[in-house]
């Protein structure tokens, strides 16, 4: 899959240290993208450089907090300084609540949840969002999941957190589309990262009930939501608002 429109253009990717949010960095840069990683995971965010070092595009990155105010504005202004004014954003960063129900559920782990998961996407998107105003342009994709659409895929916070970030997806791309603002969610299913690592752990029986849970049968590779992201950002689905683009193996058609 190759799309010479990425070329010189500048991603901003939240999550870039692991899992989809690495694999979209690697993918855009061998694009050649210029792409600008936000996450506090300095040990990933330095393999995720690593990774990209051979790449047609650049890579660079900030240690920070996606829940953090002055911590995403740094961010942001050195993204601008480094490469200029950013063409795309990607809200990947997110955290699980290893399926717990609400009774269940600290008050701590609800304000963590929603934190990481929503009110990040919204601090970093209100960041980035005026400069693309600015510019009559601009296409952000954010992280949902199944978890956003039905019940099963998480806790009570996470669940909560996913449908709200398909709501507000919506509304954003409502709000701002005749302005030249584009925006869209990923709904992805069972997808093999460090995030889910605990499925994996001991005799590996909750993976290998996901993946028979799953009717394709597998769980997927982050590259391949990697892969459907080079889409949903390119001029090819310009014409694709507000929607939420399921990756799940039929999860959903049970």
């Amino acid at each position: 899959m190759h799309f010479d429109e990425y070329k010189g253009k500048t991603i901003f990717i939240t999550g870039a240290a692991s899992g989809i949010g690495q694999a979209q960095a690697i993918a855009f840069a061998k694009q050649g993208a210029h792409v600008f990683g936000l996450d506090l995971d300095e040990r990933g965010l330095a393999a995720t450089i690593e990774k990209t070092k051979n790449s047609a595009g650049k890579f660079s990155s900030y240690i920070g907090d996606v829940t953090k105010k002055s911590v995403i504005t740094t961010a942001v202004e050195q993204a601008n300084n480094l490469f200029g004014p950013i063409h795309i954003l990607l809200n990947t960063a997110g955290i699980l609540d290893d399926y717990t129900p609400t009774l269940e559920t600290t008050e701590a782990m609800w304000d963590r949840v929603l934190s990481v998961n929503l009110k990040g996407t919204f601090l970093v998107t209100n960041q980035i969002l005026p400069q693309m105003l600015a510019q009559k342009h601009g296409v952000i994709v954010n992280m949902a999941s199944i978890a956003g659409m039905v019940a099963g895929g998480g806790g009570a916070a996470y669940t909560a957190s996913k449908h709200a970030i398909i709501g507000y997806t919506k509304q954003l791309d409502h709000d701002y589309i005749k302005q030249g603002i584009r925006a869209n969610a990923i709904a992805p299913g069972a997808i093999q990262t460090p995030m889910n690592a605990a499925d994996f752990a001991g005799d590996g029986k909750m993976a290998e009930w996901v993946a028979n849970e799953t009717p394709a049968g597998r769980w997927a590779k982050p590259e391949e939501v990697a892969s459907l992201t080079l889409f949903m950002a390119s001029e090819q689905a310009d014409y694709i608002h507000g929607t939420v683009m399921t990756i799940d193996g039929g999860w959903l058609e049970k």
